[in-house]
């Protein structure tokens, strides 16, 4: 539900946002395209504007996000230094007070009073609203960023925030400019409307992926798993995924999803810059699907009359939920005992052990379980 235009319009405007976000959209649709037409622009100015515009986007999505606000992997300095620049140039506040209000959107999701861009006060709210007045759901809460306050890179990026991100708006591309040679194109490309772009490509993963698209794991908040969302945000539009398992270092889960990010964080893994990548255990996912499934099952016999063909199909679900609980039970047992013999030293390497053999097993039989709960939906209507 929206919240009241009279209550959301009573925080004050956030003047330095506003006319930021104004002035570089009215040049991006007055100048940017007025420019083209009489001067035209160079190959160099495209070529910066792709360039710097994937730079903002892989910074925030691998550094802000998945590095810095859920610590999903570790960096070296060298990545870490890069994350910090590019996205300082993207413009979305420091990694200190982009990280902190990201913790609170997970911590209180969906709730209008505490959630920073809650999608349920409505799409403008979420996609750019939140940040064009001073709500106090925006206010950043640095006590959830306490591991962040202890690293000294991170800190002088906060510290010294407006002086990356102006040298990085405008010093980098008006010098990139001046040596190729068309000052005033690359400005407007590179500089300008990549600024634009990037931002609403970003805030797509705050209203969009929370509007529009699939909640295969949990329906429990607003979150969606989206292909396209994805394809604009350099994977993270499978945010569904992404808000039940937020650890895991990657958001596209199948190797035909597309997820840059993911692919570029797991790459440098082999040149020593990435390591410790985390990821949810597979057993732990085709859980999180069955039981999602296992819901809306019961959500739909809830609300359908008494007929025959119900009650057989209410028997069927009731006869794989036992199932899925005794497979769950299973697993429990089987990781408290492994973890019991690891203690002890009395099993070989968890890789070749028979305890794991038989948690493959049990995957195996969630994801059989799982098909035939699509067929006992399909008939469900």
């Amino acid at each position: 539900m929206a919240v009241p235009a009279a209550r959301a319009g009573a925080a004050p405007i956030n003047w330095a946002a506003s006319l930021m976000f104004v002035l570089t959209s009215v040049v991006a649709i007055t100048v940017v395209p007025w420019y083209g037409i009489t001067h035209g622009y160079h190959a160099a100015a495209w070529v910066w504007f792709t360039l710097f515009l994937g730079a903002n986007g892989m910074a925030i999505t691998c550094g802000y996000h998945r590095l810095f606000a859920h610590c999903t992997y570790e960096a070296h300095p060298i990545l870490k230094v890069a994350y910090l620049v590019f996205g300082a140039m993207a413009l979305q506040n420091s990694a200190l007070n982009w990280a902190a209000g990201h913790r609170v959107h997970h911590r209180f999701i969906d709730d209008p009073e505490r959630d920073p861009y809650c999608a349920r006060r409505g799409f403008w709210f979420s996609h750019i609203g939140w940040m064009l007045r001073s709500y106090p759901s925006g206010e950043p809460d640095f006590s959830v960023v306490r591991d962040l306050q202890r690293d000294p890179m991170v800190m002088w990026q906060h510290n010294h925030y407006l002086f990356a991100a102006l040298s990085t708006n405008f010093g980098l591309p008006l010098l990139i400019g001046y040596l190729s040679g068309d000052v005033w194109g690359v400005f407007l490309l590179a500089g300008v409307l990549r600024l634009v772009v990037s931002h609403h490509f970003t805030f797509f993963i705050n209203s969009l992926a929370h509007m529009w698209g699939s909640q295969p794991y949990t329906d429990d908040n607003t979150a969606r798993d989206n292909p396209v969302v994805a394809l604009l945000t350099y994977g993270e539009g499978y945010h569904n995924f992404h808000h039940m398992f937020a650890h895991d270092y990657r958001n596209g889960l199948r190797w035909w999803q597309w997820d840059p990010s993911k692919w570029f964080i797991s790459s440098m893994r082999m040149f020593g810059l990435t390591r410790n990548l985390k990821r949810v255990p597979w057993f732990k996912i085709q859980r999180a699907l069955l039981d999602n499934q296992f819901q809306r099952a019961e959500r739909k016999l809830a609300s359908s009359p008494g007929r025959a063909h119900m009650e057989h199909l209410r028997a069927r679900i009731a006869e794989e939920y036992e199932a899925f609980s005794s497979t769950v039970a299973e697993w429990a047992h089987l990781r408290d005992q492994w973890l019991e013999d690891t203690k002890r030293a009395m099993v070989e390497r968890w890789e070749h052990s028979s305890l794991q053999a038989r948690l493959r097993e049990l995957e195996y039989g969630l994801r059989l379980q799982y098909r035939r709960m699509r067929v006992l939906q399909a008939q469900l209507g």
